[in-house]
């Protein structure tokens, strides 16, 4: 299916393209070349990939959805090529367009930070056959060609989308699913306040309802308690900066909203097994020796 290495569509600052991915493209995938953009990558079986610390092996065609401030590294690759679409926000912006997608705070920004779905044989077939499309239209010079790739990749988003919400949450994502909306309200509202809000309380008050509330919502669903959720997103976060940046653990715990530098680093270690400073020379080692 996929014979090209790469296309890309560039209009005044929008941004979408295609690129291959396989053995010979796996150093420029993981290249800081793309790490601005937003990301899907279809990857059928026995690829391995690791996204924000997580590692993921591909059993079956699967679709992952990487945002900008997530870091993803390609481990290993299949038989079979893949294929990324990266684009910026100019082209298309999930928040900007939440009503046509819905998809913001699950298959991007999700609490539970599962950033894939999988494919049975005859969705791999809709998603490859999308994916031909684009790469088509990519081939001819047609008017409204911009707008028809945003066209195909908001149908490979909506797709994935209700994918993501029965795998994920054991729901149809119909518009009228209250549960799938309040999981959504959660994320979005924990990815955008994490740094300055770190209690249920906080996050209760803004969707108007108690904590014991929020609490039953999310067990509901087999969610984590949410004051798991809110301090799993700010070590996440934390891990970012230890290892993709030179900040300090006291500037870290400062930039995440945390006065106290030892409180931090005490919940650092409660979460993660280790200090902050450990955990970077760790990684930093483990890397060297990978």
């Amino acid at each position: 299916m996929i014979e090209f290495q790469q296309y890309l569509l560039e209009s005044f600052y929008k941004k979408m393209g295609l690129h291959r991915v396989s053995s010979g493209d796996q150093e420029e995938v993981n290249s800081e070349k793309y790490k601005s953009y937003i990301k899907i990558l279809y990857l059928p079986e026995d690829y391995t990939l690791t996204v924000d610390f997580r590692q993921y092996t591909t059993e079956v065609p699967t679709v992952f959805f990487i945002n900008s401030n997530q870091h993803f590294h390609i481990e290993n690759t299949g038989e079979e090529p893949g294929l990324m679409i990266y684009y910026n926000r100019d082209f298309y912006c999930i928040q900007i367009h939440d009503a046509e997608v819905a998809c913001d705070g699950l298959l991007f920004n999700n609490l539970s930070n599962m950033p894939m779905i999988t494919l049975n044989a005859t969705e791999a077939i809709v998603i490859k056959h999308i994916l031909k499309a684009i790469q088509d239209e990519f081939k001819v010079k047609q008017a409204q060609q911009e707008e028809m790739l945003r066209v195909y990749l908001k149908q490979i988003i909506i797709l994935s989308t209700r994918l993501w919400s029965v795998q994920h949450l054991d729901k149809v994502n119909d518009g009228v699913d209250h549960d799938t909306a309040f999981y959504r309200q959660f994320s979005l509202l924990v990815e955008n306040h994490y740094k300055e809000k770190h209690t249920v309380a906080d996050y209760a008050d803004i969707m108007g309802i108690a904590s014991k509330t929020l609490t039953h919502r999310l067990k509901k669903m087999n969610m984590s308690q949410p004051n798991e959720v809110i301090k799993d997103r700010i070590i996440l976060e934390a891990k970012r900066l230890l290892i993709h940046t030179t900040m300090s653990a006291k500037q870290i715990a400062y930039q995440l909203g945390y006065d106290d530098p030892a409180y931090f680093n005490r919940l650092f270690s409660l979460k993660v097994g280790d200090t902050p400073s450990n955990f970077r020379k760790k990684y930093i080692k483990g890397k060297m020796y990978n």
